[in-house]
This record gives structure tokens, sequence and C-alpha cells, in this order.
């Protein structure tokens, strides 16, 4: 079996899926920038991880999706590299592995706390580096491997180290408590689907298509909205005193914030996008909770600097209205493709 989903192949569109909007909106600005680092997806079984997943690689043109299958080998992953032709005839036989189909696509890792410990660090770093390197017998072959990194677990299945969870850049966990009515929408949309997929795909096609142009759109803005001093020095702090580890956390929720005011199409970061993207970039680096830690809807009144932050950008911060994302499954991102 191929590891390889063809992009024309037909799978449930993205803008159908019911609810999951805090996951939905993380996917989106991973597809507007690739550099946040991918997400991690924390829930229990049956909660349309893989869909979700899947459907980001719509929000590309041109994207692959590649599934490492659970149990595959360092090789499986990494390609081989064929030794006898190397010395025979002198030329470098290369068999591509799993990285090397996933260049320019999103990879996705369905139970990534169950992999063995050195194909994640070896994953992570292939997936930071956009560069495999294959060596054996003092024979090396390197390629591009650029992609999206999508992995998934359960977290009653085992967790994953601290070390390995920092280096997914965005985190979010979806809850198994479907609410009643949004249950039956999922169930009615899934049995409309498999009745007739083209019929389903073609009826959310506007749904869809609006959603890619919003990424594609945001793509091209991203570079024209500045990593301004003020958004930095105020995500600086707030790392501080969620004692998180290292500068990664600080780096990402930059990154992730520019993503968001894109997508709002605003140029400029402004407060709103700093506390949407808040938790996707502190859920797994968190070491302590305090006011400046917490989301924005639990944090007491706002201080000076959070303040003057938020005039400074009122404004320029486009024609959606602000929300925050910490507690979205249970909210709806402004805009979100409705049903047609």
């Amino acid at each position: 079996m191929s590891d390889t989903t063809p992009y024309d192949a037909a799978h449930f569109p993205l803008a159908a899926v019911v609810g999951a909007d805090a996951l939905k909106l993380a996917l989106c600005l991973t597809a507007i920038d690739p550099k946040i680092g991918g997400v991690l997806i924390e829930g229990p079984r049956g909660m349309a991880k893989s869909t979700l997943a899947r459907g980001l690689a719509d929000l590309i043109e041109g994207a692959a999706f590649v599934t490492l299958p659970l149990g595959a080998s360092e090789e499986r992953l990494v390609g081989t590299l064929d030794l006898d032709a190397a010395l025979g005839e002198g030329r470098v036989t290369f068999s591509p592995g799993v990285l090397a189909k996933a260049d320019g696509g999103v990879l996705y890792v369905d139970e990534v706390n169950l992999l063995a410990d050195h194909l994640v660090d070896l994953l992570l770093d292939v997936a930071a580096s956009g560069t495999n390197l294959v060596e054996r017998d003092g024979i090396s072959h390197r390629h591009a491997a650029r992609f999206i990194l999508i992995g998934t677990m359960n977290p009653e299945e085992g967790e994953l180290r601290p070390q390995l969870l920092d280096r997914f850049g965005l985190n979010v966990a979806l809850s198994g408590q479907t609410l009643p009515a949004e249950r039956g929408q999922i169930i009615r949309r899934r049995l409309a689907f498999d009745s007739d997929p083209q019929a389903f795909i073609e009826q959310w096609q506007p749904a869809q298509q609006a959603l890619q142009q919003r990424c594609a759109q945001a793509r091209q803005r991203l570079a024209s909205i500045p990593l301004d001093e003020t958004s930095l020095t105020l995500i600086n702090e707030r790392c501080f005193a969620a004692g998180v580890d290292g500068l990664r956390a600080d780096l990402v929720w930059l990154r992730a914030a520019r993503a968001h005011a894109a997508w709002r199409g605003s140029d400029a970061i402004a407060l709103e996008d700093i506390d949407a993207v808040a938790e996707f970039a502190l859920r797994h680096r968190r070491n302590n909770t305090t006011p400046n830690s917490m989301p924005p809807e639990q944090r007491p009144p706002s201080t000076d600097t959070q303040s003057s932050h938020q005039n400074e950008g009122q404004g320029n911060w486009g024609e959606l209205p602000a929300q925050s994302v910490a507690t979205a499954s249970r909210r709806q991102i402004p805009n979100w493709p409705k049903k047609p």
C-alpha cells in the first residue's frame, strides 16, 4: 500500500467538518506559515483527527498527504542506499522513504507517542532542517524533505517526552464530549459523504474554495507583516510567566500570531492575534499557571503593557471581530464556512 494519498483522491472536505474550530484554525495557520513547526493533536479515538489532518493538504496547492505507518522501520522512514550498486558500478542508488515522498506536502504520523523515540527524534530533526541525510558505510545521500508535520496521540496510551513535545510548534487537544446537536450533525454529514462522496464534495466546493483562497491570500500577505518589538516583548514576558523552558515557545508564538494576523487580513500583529494562539503555543510547554499565561477569558484585567499594545493595534485589526480560540471547541471562528 502506498504511503501517499493522491491530491485528487476523494476525502472529506475540511470546510464540512463540524466543530473542532480550534484545530481547524491551527491547521490553517500552519498552512499559512509552515515554519511554525507543525501541529500535535491530542484526543481520544473517534475524534476525526486523521480527517482533519488530511484536510490540511487541500489548503496547499499540489500538496501530497503522506502517512507514516505505525511500526515503520528507520529504513522505511529515511530511505535506503544500494551499496552493491555504489561499490560495483560507482553510483549511488537511493530508494526514497516516507520523508522523500512527503517533500512539499503533509506528513501525518498517527499515534506518534507509540513511535520509537529515536524515530521521533529523527523525524523532528528532518522536519526542522528540511533536509534528510542518509549514510551507510561511508556512502551518503542528501535530499530535500520540507513538509508540514502533523502528529496525533491519545494521552491515555502514553505520553511523549517533554523534549519531543516541545519540538511540535502547536498543540491542540480535542475533547471527547461532543454536544448532542453537534453529534447528530456530524453523523448526518458523514452518512451523506459515504452515500455519495462526489456529490458531497461538490456541495461543499464553494466553501472549500473560499477557505483555500483565504489561506492563499494570507500566505501572500504574511511576509509584509512585521515581527514587531512590542509583540515580541509581550510574548517574551508571558512565556517567562508560564515557566517554559528554552526559547522555542517565543518563536513559535510570534510566528503563529503573525499568521493569525494574515488570516484576519490585517497588516500588523495585534493583541487579539497574540491571545488567539497563546494556548496553541503554551499548552505543551507551560510549567506553571499564572495570570499572564492563562487564556485571556480567565485572566484578570489587562496590565499596562497589554493595554498599551491593544491601543497601538487599534485601527489595524481588520474587519473580523476579536476572539480568542483558547476554548474554541465550543465557539465559532469568525467567517468559518457555513453549510451550503
